[in-house]
């Protein structure tokens, strides 16, 4: 089976996804994470199925894209994807299974979340999902894979969104503009404030001043 995509002009090519497609695979879904280097917030994950067909014009790795950029794609992947499934992984959690296995975790949340089970992953980084499903990993999926790229957008927004949320339940800490990474100003607040719920008190920047208290 040849699996057609026509994405705009000047995208992240759709090699991976052409060579599985080739191979008999119907349902390939990319999976991409963020936050797995935040000080606070959780780790999301993101699984997309693109369909045949579809125009996400500036599709790429949604750290090369604005915030605006970001928004403006993501009722656009949901319009036209075939399935999306999102996983969040608490800080709690990060600290009790350590970031990889949270971030591996996420990823298996999101891909048993699609409302269409795909039969094959592209999965951005160097470790596999935990599923019993053939996948392939890709070292900067997300500039290489439009299924990718499409999943760490809607993982990007997703999370930026929910710290957004965040900053008005605990205020002081600007979790609006730094997303719980360690940034200056985060690091200036945490301490003159102390860690809140949401910080990851295993990670060094948290962990001295639960101690120091």
């Amino acid at each position: 089976m040849t699996l057609e995509l026509f994405p705009s002009p000047a995208v992240t090519p759709l090699d991976f996804e052409l060579r599985v497609a080739r191979r008999g695979f119907r349902a390939i879904a990319g999976v991409d994470e963020v936050g797995r280097g935040p000080l606070a917030g959780p780790v999301v994950a993101a699984a997309v199925i693109l369909p045949p067909r579809f125009d996400l014009p500036g599709l790429t790795d949604s750290k090369k894209l604005s915030p605006a950029a970001r928004e403006t794609l993501l009722p656009l992947i949901r319009r036209q994807a075939l399935a999306i499934g999102v996983g969040v992984v608490s800080a709690r959690q990060i600290e009790n299974i350590n970031i990889l296995q949270a971030t591996l975790l996420a990823m298996v949340l999101a891909v048993g979340r699609l409302q269409q089970p795909a039969d094959f992953l592209l999965v951005d980084g160097i470790s596999l999902v935990p599923l019993a499903l053939p996948q392939q990993t890709l070292k900067q999926g997300d500039s290489r894979s439009l299924s990718i790229a499409a999943a760490s957008v809607v993982a990007k927004v997703v999370r930026d969104r929910m710290m957004a949320g965040y900053a008005q339940r605990y205020p002081g800490y600007g979790f609006e503009g730094h997303k719980g990474y360690g940034s200056a100003a985060h690091l200036a607040a945490i301490a003159r404030l102390g860690p809140c719920e949401l910080h990851r008190r295993t990670f060094s920047g948290v962990r001295e001043h639960l101690e120091a208290r």
